[in-house]
């Protein structure tokens, strides 16, 4: 991949792109107000451990579900470059089938459950007290959290994603207010603390739901897709929707879990270490959400470009995306490891959790760099239907590189945090440079979906 880009593709990459990442720049904003607020409540070691197990337990479950999105996307993308109009209106539909099914049938067992899955990630009774009532809010809000998910895959793929952006600043901006509301006491609410940072994200899905609602509504995007006129539960499109999907699900809970797993292995070393691994996890969302925008891009751009028959264009564009998302992470990159105190003193007060998570950010921020690549040409693949692949190199490189190196370098060979944080660069550079291969190999091009 060369460093200088191509300008007419990047025009393209950062029309599509860039309202995805402002998009996922405010729910990293989010996370990192979430943190913040939460890191000043007493007790604030075991408050941080709480949410970072909470956070993590929960959306291990609803990923699951919410690569429905790149699913709807996928299909979506290659229906809108074939000009298959209504098409595309039949997969909105039946993936809002599916949010609703799958939303009834796990928020309800979701919500009792929820202290059974945090204390099993937890040696600490405190910490699976405090994160129980935070977990079972977010489950109370999945059923309009995967309605959300369908929602954007369906403008995503068409590519106006600025309406994911819009509903984005919506979601996002009134979490924080809640935020605010709920876990100090304001307006007359009572202070929930850490719970409710649960109640926030629930009331924020109800209304991003429904601003989706009223943006189908306008005729422009009523008129050509035709998707509530012509309601119809269609087998075939539920089968590639799943299809698609399902292994972005195994490979998102597994993701999710395996960070659970080396959470708990921050826990063996310490609370103090486990409660700074949080806040270095928060911030590596500052580099990880945005180029999930710039992958946004790459799903568009190259399903488009498959769906008109051009392959050549769809692999230039995967390649140019990957660039201008390295662009991003090497800048952030610079910050986490010249500037680390920058962060910190954003998402906690605590000069203990701070002196433990200085040198660990520093270790994330270098190897984060690399990400870029192969989040991107990830999403690339995806978008030519290759999901199994992806899955299969996400298993490989988490489980059987990360999880088990992070484990011997930090308990078994006592090197502590900094030894546990170690596997991560291994783990992200052995990941990008498998799908680099596979991208370059062209063999995805040929896929239908």
């Amino acid at each position: 991949m060369g460093f200088l880009p191509d300008k007419p593709l990047t025009r393209d990459v950062l029309r599509i792109s860039t309202p995805a990442v402002a998009g996922l720049s405010f729910q990293m904003i989010v996370s990192v107000v979430e943190t913040a607020m939460v890191g000043r409540l007493e007790n604030a070691k075991v408050v941080l451990a709480a949410m970072g197990l909470g956070s993590l337990a929960s959306w291990a479950i609803t990923s699951v579900f919410s690569s429905l999105a790149t699913g709807t996307h996928v299909i979506v993308a290659r229906r809108y470059g074939e000009r298959a109009y209504a098409g595309a209106g039949d997969v909105l539909n039946n993936s809002l089938l599916l949010s609703l099914l799958l939303g009834i049938a796990f928020a309800i067992p979701g919500y009792f459950f929820s202290y059974n899955v945090i204390s099993f990630f937890s040696s600490d009774p405190a910490v699976a007290m405090a994160g129980t009532g935070y977990m079972q809010w977010r489950f109370l809000g999945l059923l309009f959290f995967l309605f959300v998910v369908s929602y954007r895959g369906f403008f995503n793929g068409i590519g106006h994603t600025k309406v994911f952006m819009y509903s984005a600043i919506i979601i996002n901006l009134t979490n924080i207010l809640f935020n605010y509301i709920f876990i100090f006491g304001a307006l007359g609410v009572p202070a929930m603390g850490l719970t409710g940072a649960g109640v926030s994200f629930a009331v924020s899905n109800v209304l991003g739901c429904l601003f989706f609602l009223s943006v189908t509504f306008l005729p422009r995007y009523r008129r050509r897709y035709r998707y509530y006129t012509r309601f119809r539960v269609l087998k075939d499109v539920l089968r590639q929707v799943i299809k698609i999907s399902a292994p972005v699900s195994f490979q998102n809970i597994l993701i999710l879990l395996g960070f659970l797993v080396f959470v708990a292995i921050t826990g063996m070393i310490g609370t103090s270490q486990q409660a700074a691994s949080q806040v270095v996890i928060t911030a590596l969302f500052m580099s990880f959400l945005p180029c999930f925008g710039f992958g946004v891009g790459a799903q568009t751009l190259v399903g488009q470009s498959l769906g008109t028959g051009d392959k050549g264009l769809a692999k230039r564009y995967g390649m140019e995306t990957a660039r201008l998302a390295t662009y991003f992470t090497t800048v952030l990159g610079i910050i986490f490891v010249a500037f680390p105190d920058l962060v910190i003193t954003i998402l906690t007060n605590d000069a203990g959790v701070a002196d433990v998570a200085r040198p660990i950010l520093r270790i994330a921020g270098a190897a984060q760099i690399f990400y870029a690549m192969g989040i991107v040409l990830a999403n690339a693949l995806q978008a030519a239907g290759a999901t199994v692949f992806v899955m299969r190199i996400e298993v490989l490189t988490h489980w059987v590189v990360f999880l088990p190196l992070s484990y011997i370098l930090g308990v078994r060979m006592g090197w502590g945090i900094q030894g546990a944080w170690l596997a991560l660069p291994v783990y992200i550079v052995a990941y990008s440079l498998l799908i680099y291969r596979k991208y370059q190999s062209g063999s995805w091009l040929s896929m239908t979906v």
